[in-house]
């Protein structure tokens, strides 16, 4: 069978991202089907629509990554645009069109009726492999676990306990956006997050139990990437030092296996050995983004962080004695935030040598995670609310305006004190810096 997978995000703020997502559903389908990859950050509709042509897909899969920016501040919607794809692909082609990704999982039955698909796939991407297999057999589909044929509830089925294959491709017609601007790919070390962050939906999406990869394979895959032209490596776990022991042995690989480019990722500020982030520096750690959210003990707290405030300090301090770029990010707004809880955080930022600080005022609500329970619970939305389109959480005592005045009026016009993603300036200095050879995230050059 032909199978076209198509990732339709056109975010580039602050840099495009490389869909890995699809890697891994191509990896997962058997190796006698014909598999093509087409990202929409490359790819116009003309160009799909040769791609159509000539390729003459039999299943079309496409990739809802995200269903909005969560940017309370400066809000994107995605799925009227999703929509309005697959209808232009069935205007053009009868191939059977499948939906899946992390955003489809967190509302299925909502985001299937706005999007009208054949079929979609709930939780990991490797069930794509097994609704390949159940149509080309002639199947019911129905009967593969995860697979959705109506827009009716449904539960994610259990994590996936079969193999993971990344089928990357240095081929690819989309690769050299990203090797060309910034040389910046990703890479993923394990699934699955074991914190109960309130407001969190990961996971719904990868399960509450970390399944890592082996080291040894992670820093192969590291090697194929940096060959391909990869100058920067972004591990995109939702906490890379979720699991410490396992981080530090697939660093080890790293400088075992030769990796010669600098790599980042996500990081809880836990408490972690003395020597953690010295470790790391010297196997090629360069950033650390910290999902700090807050530096207020009690929303620490009512967020249900695994953390206090003099381990973010600790871990902050440790990662800058490693000459390891630091930023924080914060998530203002939550049950019980006030002025003064705001004003515990940002004092306390003041503490925090030489970071980069990113600030989202508003907590997305998301289905099944504990602050959509509590937002219920205080008549702040109902059972009719339309969850799809953004709604976010609204303190009692303080409303996103007064949070945001009182951020930036801290800021003084520090540069590396940032609200939301940087918008259009952010985007702008990082395209420039990117056209002067630099690879990498980048916000270190905010401090400058």
């Amino acid at each position: 069978m032909n199978i076209l997978l198509v990732s339709p995000n056109t975010l580039t703020v602050p840099y495009p991202v490389y869909p890995i997502g699809l890697d891994y559903v191509a990896g997962s389908v058997a190796a006698r089907h014909r598999v093509r990859i087409a990202d929409m950050n490359v790819m116009d509709r003309q160009g799909l629509a040769r791609l159509l042509a000539a390729f003459r897909p039999e299943i079309i899969g496409i990739s809802c990554r995200n269903i909005d920016n969560t940017d309370a501040g400066d809000p994107l919607f995605f799925i009227s645009s999703y929509r309005e794809l697959i209808g232009w692909l069935r205007r053009q082609c009868p191939a059977v069109i499948v939906c899946g990704g992390a955003g489809f999982t967190i509302m299925p039955e909502r985001i299937f009726a706005a999007l009208e698909p054949d079929y979609a796939v709930v939780g990991e991407g490797e069930r794509f492999g097994l609704l390949v297999e159940a149509l080309d057999r002639g199947d019911d589909p129905e009967s593969v676990p995860g697979v959705m044929c109506r827009a009716e509830p449904r539960e994610p089925p259990p994590p996936w306990s079969g193999g993971q294959a990344r089928l990357f491709r240095p081929e690819a017609d989309h690769l050299g956006l990203y090797t060309g601007q910034g040389g910046m790919l990703n890479l993923q070390t394990k699934r699955g997050c074991r914190f109960s962050c309130i407001y969190c939906p990961y996971p719904r999406i990868e399960g509450k139990r970390h399944r890592c990869f082996d080291p040894d394979e992670v820093a192969a895959t590291a090697l194929a990437l940096q060959a391909a032209g990869a100058r920067y490596l972004f591990v995109t776990d939702s906490a890379f030092n979720g699991d410490l022991d396992h981080s530090l042995r697939v660093a080890r690989a790293f400088r075992k296996a030769g990796l010669a480019i600098p790599w980042g990722g996500f990081f809880a500020p836990v408490r972690m050995p003395p020597e953690y982030f010295a470790i790391l520096a010297e196997c090629g750690l360069r950033h650390v983004e910290f999902g700090t959210e807050t530096l207020s003990p009690a929303m620490l707290e009512t967020l249900r962080k695994p953390f206090r405030v003099e381990d973010v300090l600790a871990a902050h301090g440790q990662a800058r004695a490693a000459g390891i770029h630091t930023a924080h990010y914060f998530l203002l707004g939550g049950p019980g935030e006030s002025a003064d809880t705001v004003r515990e955080s940002l004092d306390t930022i003041e503490r925090l040598d030489r970071g980069v600080f990113f600030f989202f005022i508003g907590i997305r609500i998301y289905p099944h995670t504990s602050l959509h329970g509590l937002a219920m619970r205080e008549g702040k939305i109902d059972r009719k609310t339309d969850l799809l389109q953004p709604v976010f959480y609204q303190a009692d005592a303080i409303d996103r305006q007064a949070m945001e005045e009182m951020v930036v009026e801290r800021a003084g016009g520090r540069r590396n004190w940032v609200v939301g993603s940087g918008g259009e300036q952010g985007a702008a200095m990082v395209q420039m810096l990117h056209r002067r050879g630099l690879s990498g995230p980048l916000w270190e050059h905010l401090l400058y």
